[in-house]
């Protein structure tokens, strides 16, 4: 087995420039951050408000309101630190785009959490790519929508359209 120096191996037989590319891996999942967050301050207020109705004053404190208080006080302390330990374990796939290779891959978390290889498609038997706003749409061979990406950021669009423009049609 032979080992390339990639320090000289500057460009491939299409001309794409391999110190220069990078993979771009672009992610199917939506904001979780801001769910968790919301999820948090929520199961927060519910943990608080558990203990704050004990120490309100109330003007009825019959015998009958006892069990009705304690029973929704115990609900919202058992929601609210359900909601404050609560894991997100998301399905949805990753696309990865492979400069080396040029192919993009789709892996899908498995059971164990690990990625694996859902799909396997070379830059040459796509279509074509089109790129609006935040998000790349890629096209199959007979021109159906193959699958709708969303773009993090300019960066992540400009470096996709560097990689895909030697192998792949890109629309205006």
């Amino acid at each position: 087995m032979t080992a390339i120096n990639t320090n000289t191996f500057e460009k491939s037989a299409t001309g794409v420039s391999f110190e220069k590319s990078v993979p771009v891996l672009i992610s199917f999942a939506p904001n979780w951050k801001a769910r968790m967050v919301l999820a948090r301050v929520a199961g927060a207020l519910l943990i608080v408000s558990a203990f704050s109705m004990w120490l309100m004053p109330s003007t009825a404190m019959a015998a009958e309101v006892w069990p009705i208080k304690l029973a929704a006080s115990l609900m919202f302390l058992l929601v609210g630190v359900s909601l404050l330990t609560i894991e997100v374990l998301d399905a949805r796939p990753d696309a990865y785009f492979d400069p080396i290779r040029r192919e993009v891959r789709v892996l899908q978390k498995n059971e164990n959490g690990r990625p694996q290889t859902v799909l396997r498609r070379s830059y040459d038997s796509l279509g074509g790519a089109r790129f609006i706003e935040d998000q790349i749409e890629l096209f199959d061979v007979d021109g159906s929508l193959l699958m709708k990406l969303p773009l993090e950021s300019a960066d992540v669009s400009r470096a996709l359209k560097g990689q895909l423009s030697g192998s792949v049609t890109i629309f205006a």
